[in-house]
Order: C-alpha cells, then sequence, then structure tokens
C-alpha cells in the first residue's frame, strides 16, 4: 500500500509540475552540424528553441469498458508488434490506449497520426508508408519506442517524454522530462496505464514503481 501511495503521488507531482515556469532555451548548430543546447544566448547564432508537441489530447467520454473492448479488439496486431520489437504488449497498450484510444484514423491537432500517432517525419524514418495501415503504424511507432528507451538507458519516463515532444525537448532540458503540462500529464497517464495493465498480470511488479519505469527494458 506504501509504495502505491508513493507512486500515486509521484505521479501528481510529475503532473502538477507542468504548470511551472518553462525556461528559455536555445539551440545551436555548429559547422559540423553538431547541435547543443544551453539556457543562455552566446552568440547570434543561439536561437530560442521552440518544441512541437504532439498535441495529445486524452479522449473524452470514453468508458473503461469501451477502451477493454477496443484494446480487445486490436489484442493480436499488438502482440506482433510486441514480439517483432521486444517492447512488452502492456506498455504498447498503455501508449496505443493514451495517444489514439485505439482509433486507426486518429489524427491530432499537430498531424500525429494513427494507432501510436505518428508524426509524418518518424513515420518516414520507420518506413511506414501509410500511417493509417494499423500494422505498419504498430510496428513502427513499437520500434521507435524501442530506440527512445536504448537512447535513453531504458528510463521509460524520458522515452515516453521523447516519444511525445521529442528528443530535442528532452535533450534541451539535460536530459530530464520537460516543463510542458502536455508532455507532464501525457508521462503520467501513460505510465499510470501502464501500470494498471501490468497488475492485472503481475500484482508485485505493478505495486513497484521502480520496477515500472525499468523493468523488461
Amino acid at each position: 500500500m506504501a509504495a502505491r501511495q508513493r507512486w500515486g503521488a509521484a505521479l501528481l507531482a510529475l503532473a502538477a509540475a507542468g504548470a511551472a515556469a518553462e525556461p528559455t532555451i536555445y539551440r545551436h548548430v555548429d559547422r559540423f552540424g553538431n547541435v547543443t543546447f544551453t539556457d543562455r544566448k552566446l552568440g547570434p547564432d543561439y536561437q530560442v528553441y521552440r518544441p512541437r508537441t504532439k498535441g495529445w489530447r486524452e479522449a473524452p467520454g470514453l468508458t473503461p469498458g469501451e477502451l477493454a473492448r477496443r484494446r480487445a479488439a486490436w489484442h493480436q496486431a499488438v502482440v506482433r508488434a510486441s514480439l517483432e520489437s521486444g517492447m512488452p504488449v502492456e506498455l504498447l497498450h498503455a501508449v496505443i490506449g493514451v495517444e489514439s484510444a485505439y482509433q486507426p484514423r486518429a489524427v491530432s491537432r499537430a498531424g500525429a497520426m494513427g494507432l501510436m500517432q505518428l508524426m509524418p517525419a518518424t513515420a518516414r524514418r520507420y518506413g511506414v508508408a501509410d500511417p493509417f495501415a494499423p500494422e505498419q503504424n504498430l510496428r513502427g511507432g513499437a520500434r521507435y519506442l524501442r530506440d527512445l528507451l536504448a537512447r535513453y538507458g531504458g528510463r521509460l519516463d524520458l522515452a515516453l517524454a521523447a516519444y511525445n515532444a521529442g528528443e530535442g525537448a528532452v535533450d534541451a532540458h539535460g536530459g530530464r522530462v520537460p516543463p510542458y503540462a502536455e508532455t507532464r500529464a501525457y508521462v503520467a497517464k501513460v505510465l499510470e496505464h501502464y501500470r494498471l495493465l501490468r497488475l492485472a498480470h503481475s500484482p508485485r511488479a505493478a505495486g513497484n514503481p521502480h520496477s515500472l519505469r525499468r523493468s523488461n527494458f
């Protein structure tokens, strides 16, 4: 019980931190293409960094029963993406449920598409010719999430933050979850969904915040 209370408090703190004032970050690209970020404008070539989140919004009015029905309908496709990418089935379900509520034709206000809400550049990067084709979208999203986890040393919170706001946003804030309200709320929501899905299969693992963020990666 104490572990679950600490986990709940951590999620509330993460969401609340999004309300803090966002610092100004500057981006610089040198003549070799190396990118650096700083909180000070060190010269005329340093430009204010304005990241673009994916425009995530929580699906309104979706009951737990309807979400479970959609999850069951897409389960076999998610299992296939899990086997191919090595990502836990529960994690993929958590991301899909929060990203698109299992709507394969979903489009965010920023242009993210499909079940795992791939931005056009991410879709191209992972060879997804049609982001609205569910199997393609799931494979591309699962591989992207796997690569983000590898990039951030298994830190699921950072991988999810990058999935929402981009790697540049995480890097610009010193390898921390950026202080954007959307991103903070998104990370907290996915982690909570993941916790609940794991709880259904392994109560001991779901009660341990550390294992939620690190286990299986």
